[in-house]
């Protein structure tokens, strides 16, 4: 059972690594997986979403570094202020639904319908951000709407957050995909942060860690790293040469198949 645990945990780490910062909802896929492979503690999931973070913190620590040693440069300090108001957006806006007692759903037909919308809406996204100038200027607008999509992704599974951070800010303004990435990504970071530590306070304190399998969860975090900071980095150069249409295509298939398991009873 031991050895079934951990390569379990490896999957989930697997899982976790792959979809966090891919436009394919992190969320939406744990969820599923965890039908077949068995549900995992609140400290868990969140130690594994910190994997992912930090691989992400990792590939971003010169623009992290050079945001906070550049604040005198316009430039900077502009940026800099932007995601931090798309954060304290998300901070407040998030806090707001956690106070509104508002629970992740946990069957699989919202994740599949929300997963093939959102399919279809970064279609029309790169459709339409086509149509403008390329520009890779992040405006106010773009920085608000950041913010308020990070929640609403939190609040349905299978939206995505960087989906729906990046393609807002394309529809918004910012038509590079590489731009809007980088923003997406950059606010990500402390917001995911953010949450990750509120979340881990408080499960601590509601819990505590009694029968947390440690080897389980050190497999999972450790494999969530490696695996996010690889599929950024092959994200980050993808999107050079090729829009988000491949992910579109495999959201609205992955989303009709897992609607077909529900109709048959293969998962609830």
């Amino acid at each position: 059972m031991a050895d079934q645990s951990i390569l379990s945990a490896f999957i989930l780490g697997v899982i976790e690594g792959i979809t966090e910062f891919l436009p394919i909802s992190s969320t939406g896929h744990l969820i599923i997986a965890e039908q077949w492979l068995g549900a995992r503690s609140d400290t868990f999931n969140i130690v594994i979403q910190a994997g992912a973070i930090i691989a992400v913190t990792i590939i971003y620590w010169r623009r992290l570094l050079n945001l906070v040693l550049g604040w005198r440069e316009p430039e900077n300090r502009d940026y800099a202020l932007k995601l931090i108001v798309a954060f304290l957006i998300t901070a407040v806006l998030g806090l707001t639904v956690k106070k509104l007692g508002f629970e992740l759903p946990e069957d699989a037909s919202p994740i599949a319908w929300a997963l093939i919308i959102g399919g279809v809406w970064m279609i029309f996204a790169e459709w339409a951000a086509a149509k403008r100038p390329q520009s890779t200027t992040i405006t106010w607008p773009v920085a608000i709407l950041v913010g308020i999509a990070q929640v609403v992704a939190g609040v349905f599974p299978g939206t995505s957050r960087s989906g729906a951070t990046i393609f807002v800010a394309m529809l918004a303004g910012t038509g590079n995909r590489a731009a809007a990435t980088e923003f997406a990504f950059l606010v990500g970071i402390p917001t995911m942060y953010a949450a990750s530590a509120y979340q881990l306070l408080k499960t601590l304190k509601d819990q505590g860690v009694a029968g947390e399998d440690w080897t389980s969860l050190g497999v999972a975090f450790v494999t969530s790293t490696i695996v996010a900071f690889i599929a950024v980095k092959w994200l980050l150069s993808y999107i050079q040469t090729n829009r988000f249409t491949v992910f579109a295509v495999y959201r609205i298939i992955l989303g009709a198949i897992l609607l077909g398991f529900a109709s048959f009873g293969m998962i609830h």
